[in-house]
């Protein structure tokens, strides 16, 4: 029986720290593409000269996207993940990001439904609902079969931080935030517990506040300590923990963007966006999104974060349409 076939778009830090896992819990053999020339090449075997002491017996290969004929080994993925997009530099707007990253996410877009139609999506580039939704209308692709990292990696910094504050096991938080990914998160204090005993009821508002603060800017709490890069080990094992569920139909619930359509838009009151929700994640990508009740300072949380995620689904629309 064949191995699953995972192919990694963008081969920078979190391309390749995310393959670097895949390999490690040997979920499937594992194809790295990049532009930068030997790039990918070099980091597969670096990685794959590793394997007999990781006892892994998962390929790793490295493909030059330059020439675009190496798209070809995109072939048979089963899971295909896309971190490939640009930082923002100085002297550059948000806009001017956004739209060259479009750029990027309509060629890979392209790329992937000419030869990998059936795979399932997990779209990382940054804001990821946003590239979840360019992708989207580019590929034709069944909503269902496409997700974005964000609730994911903030749930773990919530978690994480949680544990931290309590000194007990991070296995025994359970928290997690919905919506964009970081400033515009919102939190979900009824629903975090630890052991089944509520946050609540062991934390202080305010020291729930600050936990919630750093959260919010925890990605950027990053960024300050390491001056010229960003965070990828956390993003990298939350996009793992995402295709693990994919590849072994674990049927996780996880916070990741997902399309909203029908009776699942008309309760979140966001029709036709990808944006952070509970989700259940299978072999066929999104299995189900799970709809949950607001009071009022969440929902107000909420509608704060949906405006901005359809204001930039207009931006890729105009952008698209020229």
């Amino acid at each position: 029986m064949p191995r699953t076939k995972i192919s990694v778009i963008g081969a920078g830090n979190v391309g390749a720290t995310l393959a670097q896992f895949l390999a490690l819990k040997e979920l499937g053999d594992v194809y790295l593409f990049d532009v930068v020339e030997g790039v990918p090449e070099g980091k597969a075997l670096d990685m794959l000269e590793g394997q007999p002491h990781w006892k892994s017996d998962s390929k790793v290969y490295g493909f030059t996207t330059v020439d675009r004929s190496k798209y070809e080994n995109l072939k048979g993925s089963d899971v295909v993940v896309v971190t490939a997009g640009l930082a923002r530099k100085p002297g550059m707007s948000r806009d001017d990001l956004l739209n060259k990253n479009l750029e990027i996410m309509s060629d890979v877009a392209k790329n992937v439904k000419q030869y990998a139609p059936e795979a399932r999506v997990i779209v990382v580039s940054n804001p990821a609902d946003i590239m979840a939704y360019a992708f989207y209308k580019v590929s034709g692709f069944k909503p269902e079969r496409i997700m974005g990292l964000g609730g994911s990696l903030d749930s773990a910094r919530f978690r994480t931080f949680l544990a931290q504050e309590l000194n007990v096991s991070v296995e025994d938080v359970l928290a997690f935030v919905i919506g964009g990914h970081g400033d515009d998160m919102v939190p979900f204090i009824r629903y975090s517990s630890v052991g089944g005993i509520p946050i609540s009821n062991l934390l202080s508002k305010e020291k729930i506040d600050e936990i919630i603060k750093r959260t919010r800017f925890g990605g950027g709490e990053i960024v300050n300590y390491l001056k010229t890069g960003s965070a990828y080990y956390a993003p990298g094992i939350s996009i793992t923990a995402m295709a693990e569920s994919i590849v072994r139909d674990k049927m996780r619930v996880i916070p990741c963007a997902a399309y909203l359509s029908g009776s699942h838009a008309k309760h979140y009151g966001a029709e036709g966006i990808f944006i952070g929700v509970p989700i259940k994640i299978g072999s066929n990508g999104v299995e189900q999104i799970m709809d949950i009740d607001f009071n009022e300072d969440e929902l107000a949380l909420w509608k704060k974060t949906v405006d901005s995620v359809r204001e930039n689904c207009r931006k890729v629309d105009e952008f698209l349409s020229k």
